[in-house]
Order: C-alpha cells, then sequence, then structure tokens
C-alpha cells in the first residue's frame, strides 16, 4: 500500500512537470514572437523608419510569417560537417536556454520549480550554452565558423565572471540563493539603490553573455560572415535564435528580480504581481534593444580588454565592498556611497579613454591653424611694406 501511494505521487509530480514544462514551452515561444516585433518596430522608431506594416493588423503576424519561413526553409548540411556534432549543437544551445527557466520565478507561485540554490542553478545552467556554440562552430567544418567557435568560447567565459561575482554579491544581501528569497529580501529597499554598480556590471555582463549588440562579436557578419551559425539554416539557425531571445529575456528577467525587486510593487500582492513584473521586464528589454541600436560593435581586443581590466576587477569590488557593508553591520547609504562611488570613478576613466583621441584631434587642428595663420600673417607682411 505505502508503494502504491508513493507511485501515485511521484507519477503526480512527474505529469505535474510535463504540463508545466510544456506551457513554459508555449510561453516563451509567445514571448519570443513579441520581442522580435517589438525589436523591429522599437528599432524603425530610432531610425525614422516605419517597420512591418503589411502582414496582419498593423504588422503583428510578422513574427508568425518569419517563423513559418525559417521552418519552411531549405536545411542544408554542409557535406564536410560532422554531422552528429552539427546536429546536436542547436539542441545543446536551445535546451540550456529552456532549463534556466525551470526556476525563474514569475510570481510567488509560478514556478516550476522553486530551488534553495536556484540563483546557482541558473548560472551552473546558463554556462552549458558556450559548450554547444563551441560544437556548432567546430562541427560545421568551417574556418570562420571555428573561429566564431572560439570567440563565443573566450569572450561568454570571460563575462561570466562579472555575472557570478555580482550573483554571490546579491545572496550576500538576500542571505539566500532561492529566488523568491531574493526578491522577498527586497520589501524595505530594492537592491538597485543599494548596489547600483552591480546593477551595471550585471546588465553589461548580460549584454555580452547574449551576444546582443555591442558585444556581438562571435557572429558578427562584417568580420566572420555568422560566426558558429555560417553554415546553418531554416530550422537549425531557427533553433539559435529561439535561444538568443529566450536568454535576452531571461537576462531581463534575472535584472528585475535582482535588483528591481522582481514582482513586488504598491497596490498588488500574490499572484496579480505578474502585472509589475512583466512590464518592468519589457522596459529592461526596451533599453537592450535601444542599446542595439546606438551603439557601434566593439573590436574583439576591445571586448577581451574590458571584461578584464573593468568587469572583472570591479566585480571583485562589488563583493568586498558588500562583504565590510554586511560585516561592520553600516546602514545601506553607505554602500550605496560605495558602489556609487566606484561606478562614477571608472565611468569618468572610461570616458576619460574614450574622448582622449578626440581632444588630441582638435588640439592638433587648432596648432595647425595657428601655425597656418602665423604664415599668412607673415607672408602679408612683406607686401604691406612694399606699398608702404
Amino acid at each position: 500500500m505505502p508503494a502504491t501511494i508513493l507511485l501515485t505521487v511521484g507519477l503526480a509530480d512527474f505529469i505535474w512537470i510535463v504540463v508545466g514544462l510544456f506551457i513554459m514551452f508555449t510561453v516563451l515561444s509567445v514571448v519570443v514572437l513579441s520581442l522580435t516585433l517589438l525589436e523591429r518596430k522599437l528599432l524603425a522608431r530610432l531610425q525614422l523608419r516605419l517597420g512591418p506594416t503589411r502582414t496582419g493588423p498593423m504588422g503583428v503576424m510578422q513574427p508568425i510569417a518569419d517563423a513559418f519561413k525559417l521552418i519552411l526553409k531549405e536545411d542544408i548540411i554542409p557535406a564536410s560537417s560532422e554531422k552528429a556534432i552539427f546536429w546536436v549543437a542547436p539542441i545543446i544551445v536551445v535546451v540550456s536556454a529552456f532549463m534556466i527557466w525551470v526556476t525563474i520565478p514569475g510570481t510567488q507561485n509560478a514556478v516550476i520549480q522553486n530551488l534553495d540554490l536556484g540563483l546557482f542553478y541558473i548560472i551552473a545552467f546558463s554556462v552549458i550554452g558556450i559548450l554547444g556554440l563551441v560544437l556548432a562552430g567546430w562541427g560545421s567544418a568551417n574556418k570562420y565558423g571555428t573561429l566564431g567557435g572560439l570567440r563565443a568560447a573566450a569572450q561568454l567565459i570571460s563575462y561570466e565572471i562579472p555575472i557570478i561575482m555580482v550573483a554571490i554579491s546579491v545572496g550576500m544581501l538576500a542571505q539566500s540563493l532561492d529566488m523568491r528569497e531574493i526578491v522577498n529580501a527586497q520589501g524595505s529597499y530594492i537592491f538597485f539603490l543599494v548596489q547600483p554598480l552591480g546593477l551595471v556590471l550585471f546588465f553589461i555582463a548580460g549584454l555580452a553573455e547574449v551576444g546582443r549588440t555591442p558585444f556581438d562579436i562571435y557572429f558578427a557578419e562584417s568580420e566572420i560572415v555568422g560566426g558558429p551559425f555560417v553554415e546553418y539554416s531554416g530550422a537549425h539557425w531557427s533553433v539559435f535564435f529561439l535561444a538568443e531571445y529566450i536568454n535576452t529575456f531571461a537576462i531581463a528577467a534575472l535584472t528585475v528580480i535582482l535588483f528591481f525587486g522582481g514582482w513586488s510593487g504598491p497596490g498588488l500582492s500574490g499572484d496579480w504581481g505578474i502585472i509589475w513584473f512583466l512590464p518592468k521586464v519589457y522596459l529592461v528589454i526596451m533599453v537592450i534593444f535601444w542599446i542595439r541600436g546606438t551603439f557601434p560593435r566593439l573590436r574583439i581586443d576591445q571586448l577581451m580588454a574590458f571584461a578584464w581590466k573593468v568587469m572583472v576587477p570591479m566585480s571583485f569590488l562589488s563583493v568586498v565592498m558588500t562583504a565590510v557593508y554586511l560585516f561592520y553591520g553600516w546602514p545601506a547609504w553607505s554602500l550605496t556611497l560605495m558602489s556609487s562611488a566606484g561606478l562614477f570613478v571608472v565611468g569618468y576613466l572610461i570616458y576619460k579613454r574614450m574622448t582622449g583621441p578626440t581632444k588630441l584631434v582638435s588640439q592638433t587642428r587648432i596648432r595647425q591653424q595657428a601655425l597656418q595663420d602665423q604664415r599668412r600673417a607673415a607672408s602679408q607682411a612683406p607686401a604691406e611694406a612694399g606699398g608702404d
């Protein structure tokens, strides 16, 4: 009898997990469609264009048309490629993108499986996607693909370190790695107010992790014509495309959960908190799209130098400041002051470094203009003397 009860409970849990995963897959697929439409519309407005207007009312059916086009498009596999690796690489990328959503909550109860070490689980699973990108480039038997895979490994491993260190800082503040406990710990103040440096580091590293502009280095079309995806087409390429937007949505959701109070907000509680959660997430996503339409792509040397010379040291500094704040029991504004000071100093140094060449060119032009004026004045002086 106990064995029968145990089997029944286990079967019920298994059915619930399967149903939950199916619902999660459906919801994320709809989210990806909405993100593609939102990005195209927003970038069109930034660039003074209209964006999709023909397919459906105001172009809202364009993402569905694009999905059908990719599914029906011919799927070409290079003859010299490693067939098994070529097939499994997209699966690894998309599975890792989906699995992190198992423990990302939308509200206090809207989660497939809440974990006490949920933040640790998310970080650990997100690293698996790097393996898929490396295998995609290697299995394509294409030099550009291999180069893109190596770039992806270098970039994503480098920027994973700041994400891990900032996650440690947030875990220290919340005294937990449980995602729901992190949100509940922000009842008196949201962590953005006490850790602005952590927010900036996490957001920038998140952009690099999903390969969004200006960090779209490993598949840069103008340099390596697609990187790890150069030999993929049709449904295979659409899987990488799907994983990219799922990861973009995940980074935005984690930013909101870790720094902006998640689903908490005035006037709503319980599962109704989703009304606060989704607008916050989509607002962060719009900032990501705005950055894509504004900033140019970095060079690979600039990307790596920025990671190891700026992001990694500042992420360790963030952990140290949080540890000092907690150990001595200082008031919350002290951590805000330390974090803001570090952010201001680094921002000022980067600004000086970026504007240095511009100022040098301006000074050179001023000296050249002064020299030309002196020569002009010297040539005019004898003429005036001869006239007298």
